[in-house]
């Protein structure tokens, strides 16, 4: 590797690494505004509420709202794979049946004339 190569190389890398920083940077700040306008009851929406006890009420209802359908949300995520193979179970199900009274109705030679059991009832 050449001696310009490798300048090239480490300021591209020193680029990337501002660049990185930066964006981590944004980031945080991103996420700090998030917290303060929901969590913190100075900057939030509920600032206007002028009792501070309905104030933290109100935001205590909406946390349990978020938890409650955080759950539901979650717990029908977990469950949606066991409903889809119950469908597909109850599809194919009907599928077989449908397929079954199809054959017996247009080809009722293919189920075969015995059970296995001779003319008088007796195993063969």
């Amino acid at each position: 590797m050449h001696r310009n190569q490798r300048v090239v190389i480490d300021v591209v890398t020193q680029s990337e690494i501002g660049a990185q920083r930066h964006a981590h940077m944004h980031m945080r700040r991103l996420i700090v505004f998030a917290w303060n306008y929901i969590f913190n009851a100075e900057a939030s929406p509920l600032r206007h509420i002028p009792d501070i006890s309905t104030r933290h009420y109100v935001l205590q209802a909406l946390g349990l709202m978020w938890a409650v359908a955080s759950c539901v949300a979650l717990g029908s995520y977990t469950v949606v794979a066991a409903s889809i193979v119950g469908h597909i179970v109850l599809i194919g199900a009907a599928a077989i049946t449908v397929a079954t009274y199809t054959a017996a109705t247009v080809t009722p030679g293919v189920f075969g004339s015995s059970s296995g059991r001779r003319r008088d009832g007796e195993h063969e």
